[in-house]
């Protein structure tokens, strides 16, 4: 049978868990045994650490029984009980009070009877009525009754607050409330300024006050302010049933600011919530507001789940009308009811409101193209009409191609033989561009069919080598091979320096696409010993060729691994780009210098590079990729600010075009840079969707780096549940033999989470799991340290010689790795040091303070020979400790007054140096210079 001492721990277990089914599942197992035992005071402290847990996880019901339990037991023997419990209950009625008229099959008399007895107790112990008036106000505010709201309102907010009342955030959210309902929006944000700009640190806030402002912000064009309260807010709820209501705020939000698609999202994540919402009040808030978001007109015909979103949300709003007559049976008015037809029947606030840096910018369409040219004056000569078309597909940029093409079309659509030809040439390389690899393919064999009976040779030539270089680049390489090798063959016996050039340059783009890299390498050399000063012809000016042959050379060596060669060839591409001007050729050039300044981590140079090719008019894919790089190249070199308005702008180039697979990868890096630059909540937002995205174009690996960013990030946020979700997952998906050492690293960093919030017998099972990774990783140093926090984590557990085991086990793994390693390699050294001084801490744990002070006494030398003085000094102060628990405080006085002066004035250790070095005082008796201390260093 469980003994006493065991449900005491359960039952501390319970209330030291964060809230949820965990929570619950400790409530339940500790009211079981304490009922088994039949133990009054154990059955007691159960019930109330489950009325907190069921409140708080989602479960109010069971509070009701709990509570009622309780309070008898308390009525009944009085006199057991103390001032903690007398607290707690007064504290509980208000829970009970407030969600008794949440469920309609309870009679309204009952919950004012909660009340009117909650109000006796009050006044009986001298109690302000505060929180008993503002429940009185909920319940009127509840059933519809505007006069007795507006006047129990009235007695709430001028009536003291005392300790009954709710903290400094929740009683204000409820007021905000009120005014929200009576239209009083300004009032609303002027209250609850003041409280957002104070320190909250209740549980439910900030999240519950600014979900209430939403709607206030809204209606008084406080756009931003709206925005940023629903993606705080929500983050915060999401992962709570208990918020189901306070979740329905934001599915209506969405639907109220144009975020159908948001809205939709939300109702996805939740929906599967409702068959157990924590009341039918949350139900029926939670199925009405997403009734409202699947009915809008935008979204009303989409298939969602197994429906239609109409469908479903016709279904829905049939479920809330249910539930709203049932209350206002209950109630005996029409209030909810018509709360449901004003929401159901609700008309977007704003027509559409960006939610992310980057909606904002795909809204505004800003960063969805490049800045224009200035317009070209199409000829009307249908073959000068061709040639300026040629010279665009030359220098882009390809939008200026299509719209002459179809100037050409639409003005000539009957041509003679040659130009039908060159004009079938023409859109064979557009379609080419965009990837319609099928229709250019016809084009140009039209073409080589017309030139060929019109008897142009150079021409004929010229499209054999434009089809050639596409059938490698669709994988079809002999074919195209031969037709390029015997252009560039004709182009050798009979053209001049320019037209070979030309050709050699194509079979080098061939051989490229082919994957025979030497082979291109020596043909761009060709090009590179043919092109000099000269005229122009019709396949482009020398500075053209030059500029694009040495970007081959530069991408040919780089992958080649000849990096500083690339470099060479790259940086004189881009310099002799600007003399052609703004144009694709020379912002290709910059940009291709910029990645490969990027590779080689030249941030700042990299960050020019791309700057130069934005400024040059790169277009399309490679402007929006110029962004990001740039913003990926300045977050690298420090300056993340910045770098977050040219990722964003890149992010949403790549969004407007469609191209899923760079705006995933973009994604990802607006998400570091938004972490590096402090703004961790937008960083989660934005690493949320890479992830996703990542996943959606098969990026594993990238996705499973954004996701160990996300851990960081949510730890920033402090959502240590969040973080110690993406580490497991990552555990998960480093379960291969190659991956122990990573997935060790992750077990490890969760096992740390756990250990700074006091899960010890988690951490300690999770330093476990690392340590074994480790282990089989062959990884000795990392698995005597993931050992040693193991040992700490059970020693603060209260397992001292499972803790002891543990030391003795890193013990052994420091001596195995000394045998195989120098011993004055600093790795070892420093684990060597903190193994000592973590085994002091263990051996106090289990009060052997001989043997801790034997492991300590060598520890501050040891750090001190690596350089670690911070570490020395905590060396010092706890060989001080120890030192002061075996009566020896005369001994200890040197050492942490030496401490003391060393340690910086305003910190931590200087704190505990100065009450280690008062209590030395006080165990010499000097107990003056001990006050003296006390009061210098502000610890009386």
């Amino acid at each position: 049978m469980t003994t006493p001492e065991q449900v005491h721990r359960l039952i501390q277990q319970c209330w030291e868990a964060p809230y949820g089914a965990g929570q619950i599942a400790l409530a339940d197992e500790a009211i079981r045994h304490a009922d088994a035992l039949g133990d009054p005071a154990l059955q007691f402290e159960a019930r109330l650490a489950g009325t907190e847990a069921y409140q708080m996880g989602g479960e109010p019901a069971k509070t009701f029984v709990t509570f009622s339990w309780c309070l008898a037991e308390y009525d009944r023997n009085p006199g057991r009980f103390g001032a903690r419990e007398d607290g707690l209950l007064r504290w509980y009625f208000k829970w009970v009070a407030g969600s008794l008229c949440r469920f309609p099959e309870v009679p309204l008399e009952r919950t004012y009877a909660v009340l009117d007895d909650m109000e006796r107790r009050y006044r009986l112990g001298g109690h302000s009525m505060h929180a008993v008036y503002q429940h009185r106000w909920l319940i009127a505010n509840h059933i519809g009754d505007v006069a007795a709201a507006n006047d129990w309102y009235e007695r709430w907010t001028t009536a003291p607050r005392d300790e009954n009342s709710d903290c400094a955030g929740c009683d204000p959210t409820d007021r905000v409330e009120h005014l929200a309902d009576t239209g009083r929006y300004e009032e609303a944000v002027a209250l609850a300024e003041p409280v957002l700009g104070g320190q909250l640190t209740c549980a439910e806030q900030p999240q519950a006050i600014l979900t209430s402002l939403m709607l206030p912000y809204l209606h008084t064009g406080r756009v931003d302010e709206a925005r940023d309260a629903h993606i705080r807010a929500y983050r915060a709820h999401r992962h709570q049933r208990s918020d189901l209501a306070s979740i329905a705020d934001h599915v209506l939000f969405c639907g109220l600011t144009g975020n159908e698609a948001r809205g939709l999202e939300l109702i996805d994540r939740h929906l599967d919530w409702l068959e157990k919402a924590p009341s039918p009040y949350a139900e029926l808030e939670f199925a009405s507001a997403a009734a409202f978001v699947l009915r809008r007109p935008q979204v009303r015909e989409l298939r969602f789940r197994d429906a239609t979103a109409g469908e479903l949300g016709d279904a829905l709003a049939a479920r809330s009308r249910d539930l709203a007559e049932r209350f206002d049976r209950r109630n005996g008015t029409s209030h909810q009811g018509d709360r449901l037809r004003e929401r159901l029947d609700a008309e977007p606030l704003v027509a559409h409101l960006a939610l992310s840096a980057v909606a904002r910018a795909v809204a505004s369409g800003v960063a969805t193209s490049a800045p224009r040219p200035a317009p070209v004056t199409a000829p009307d000569d249908p073959a000068e009409l061709l040639d300026l078309i040629d010279q665009v597909h030359r220098a882009g940029p390809p939008e200026r191609a299509e719209q002459l093409l179809n100037t050409l079309d639409a003005r000539h659509p009957d041509l003679p033989p040659l130009l039908a030809a060159r004009r079938a040439d023409e859109r064979a390389r557009w379609l080419a561009n965009a990837g319609r690899m099928t229709e250019a393919e016809h084009e140009w064999d039209a073409a080589v069919a017309g030139y060929r009976a019109a008897g142009d040779e150079r021409r004929l030539y010229t499209a054999q080598a434009r089809l050639g270089l596409m059938y490698c680049v669709t994988e079809r390489v002999d074919d195209g091979l031969a037709l390029v090798t015997d252009a560039s063959g004709y182009a050798d016996r009979h053209g001049d320096a320019e037209y070979r050039a030309s050709a050699h340059l194509r079979r080098c783009d061939a051989l490229m696409a082919a994957e025979r890299f030497d082979e291109a390498l020596t043909a761009v050399d060709v090009v590179l010993s043919l092109a000099g000063p000269g005229d122009t012809s019709s396949d482009g000016d020398v500075d053209r060729l030059m500029v694009e042959a040495l970007a081959r050379r530069a991408h040919l060596l780089h992958e080649s691994d000849r990096t500083a060669d690339a470099l060479i060839a790259a940086a004189q591409a881009r310099e002799l780009g600007r003399t052609l001007g703004a144009g694709d050729t020379a912002a290709v050039a910059a940009f291709q210098h910029g990645e490969l300044l990027l590779a080689t981590d030249d941030n700042e140079a990299a960050a020019a590079a791309f700057a130069e090719a934005i400024a040059l008019g790169a277009s399309g894919g490679m402007r929006f990729a110029a962004h990001a790089n740039r913003g990926k190249a300045l977050s690298a070199a420090g300056h993340a600010s910045t770098a977050v308005e040219e990722l964003v702008e890149g992010v949403a180039g790549f969004v407007g075009a469609g191209a899923t697979g760079p705006a995933a990868y973009a994604r990802f890096d607006l998400a570091i840079a938004y972490h590096r630059s402090g703004q961790h909540l937008e960083a989660a937002e934005i690493g949320e969707e890479a992830v996703h995205a990542l996943d959606s174009v098969g990026a594993a690996d990238a996705a499973d780096r954004c996701r160990y960013l996300l851990s960081y990030v949510y730890r920033a946020l402090d959502e240590p549940e969040q973080a110690l979700t993406q580490l497991a997952e990552l555990a998960r998906r480093l379960d291969g033999f190659d991956n122990l050492g990573a997935r060790g690293q992750m077990l490890e960093e969760a096992g740390q989470i756990m250990y700074r919030r006091d899960q010890d017998v988690e951490a300690a099972e999770k330093f476990g799991e690392a340590a074994a990774a480790y282990g089989r990783a062959g990884a000795i140093l990392d698995e005597a340290r993931a050992v040693r926090w193991q040992a700490l984590s059970l020693r603060w557990a209260e397992r001292p010689d499972d803790a002891l085991s543990a030391i003795a086990r890193a013990d052994a793994l420091l001596a195995a790795a000394a045998e195989g390693t120098a011993a004055d390699e600093p790795a070892l050294r420093y684990e060597l040091a903190m193994l000592g001084y973590d085994a002091a801490r263990v051996l106090i744990g289990a009060e052997q303070l001989p043997e801790a002070l034997d492991r300590v006494r060598p520890v501050a030398e040891r750090f001190r020979e690596i350089e670690a003085y911070g570490e020395a000094l905590q060396a010092d102060l706890l060989q001080g400790e120890v030192l002061l628990r075996m009566g020896r405080a005369e001994e200890a006085e040197p050492l942490v007054r030496s401490a003391l002066g060393a340690a910086p004035r305003d910190t931590d250790l200087a704190q505990n140096a100065a009450w280690l070095l008062a209590e030395s005082l006080e165990g010499q008796g000097r107990s003056d210079e001990a006050a003296e201390v006390r009061k210098e260093y502000g610890l009386d």
